[in-house]
């Protein structure tokens, strides 16, 4: 059997019945907390995996390969927030010199962010103070200088509402009426640059460790497209190589402008 990691989607309800297959992992919380015990304990067979700590783990020679199938895809616009009673007139285009918060440097949806900022709202993210909360997923990667950690108990959501941030990237659209979309109208942002890229934002898709064998991960891509056809196959989440090419060359593109990793890897690699 399989050693398996893998979130409660539409798409994987059914794979997740498999147990006769697969030894499913039960985590607490947030499947994303445990990424860490993929790429640095190496624990898992089979993972669903955030597309960004793929690419800086493979940069890191972590022993994971990629198979062409999406478990979450959305466009990140709306999750860059600010605190509208501290200082209304923010702007994305005025965070040169802020403070922002996101849980990771590393993290998906903050590179995505970060890539949005540089790209449509001419920021240079070097000029950006950034406060984490956690360490990256993977071990060996190394925050930029402009990158602190906030001290020991702080949390994210109270530093916004109190100030101390003036914007933070959030994992979730909050629901407090004081915090909106630092870029407005994010849904027509996120049409505009869907169009320009011919692309999704990426991000997690499902990793197998380099000793599984091909028809093993064959195997694996088989039960998950299955799993995804019995849940209707949402359009926003691709699979195959060549549905997804454009979707991975954007990711790729975006982590290598930030530093994440060393090249720009052609996408087979990411399969080998």
């Amino acid at each position: 059997m399989l050693k398996t990691l893998m979130g409660q989607y539409p798409v994987t309800r059914q794979f997740l019945t498999h147990t006769d297959k697969f030894d499913f992992a039960d985590v607490e919380g947030s499947v994303a907390g445990a990424f860490k015990r993929v790429v640095r304990n190496l624990e898992f067979d089979v993972s669903e995996m955030a597309i960004i700590t793929h690419l800086i783990a493979k940069a890191h020679g972590k022993p994971y390969r990629m198979l062409p199938f999406v478990v979450m895809a959305r466009f990140q616009h709306p999750f860059l927030v600010f605190n509208v009673q501290k200082n209304p007139s923010l702007a994305p285009e005025g965070l040169h010199g802020k403070t922002v918060g996101v849980r990771s440097y590393s993290v998906t949806t903050g590179a995505w962010i970060r890539h949005i900022l540089a790209e449509d709202h001419g920021v240079d993210i070097s000029r950006i103070r950034w406060i984490t909360f956690e360490e990256a997923h993977v071990a060996e990667f190394r925050d930029p200088p402009n990158v602190e950690r906030a001290s020991p108990g702080k949390e994210i959501a109270a530093m916004l509402q109190a100030g101390e941030l003036d914007a933070a990237i959030l994992g979730a659209i909050p629901k407090e009426e004081n915090l909106k979309p630092l870029i407005r109208d994010p849904e027509a942002a996120a049409k505009r640059w869907a169009e320009r890229h011919g692309a999704l934002q990426l991000n997690h898709l499902v990793v197998v460790k380099n000793n599984v064998s091909k028809a093993q991960a064959g195997e694996v891509y088989r039960l998950l497209v299955e799993s995804k056809k019995a849940a209707g196959n949402p359009p926003m989440l691709p699979h195959g190589l060549e549905e997804n090419r454009r979707n991975l060359e954007v990711a790729i593109d975006c982590a290598y402008r930030q530093n994440l990793i060393p090249r720009r890897y052609k996408v087979e690699e990411l399969f080998e």
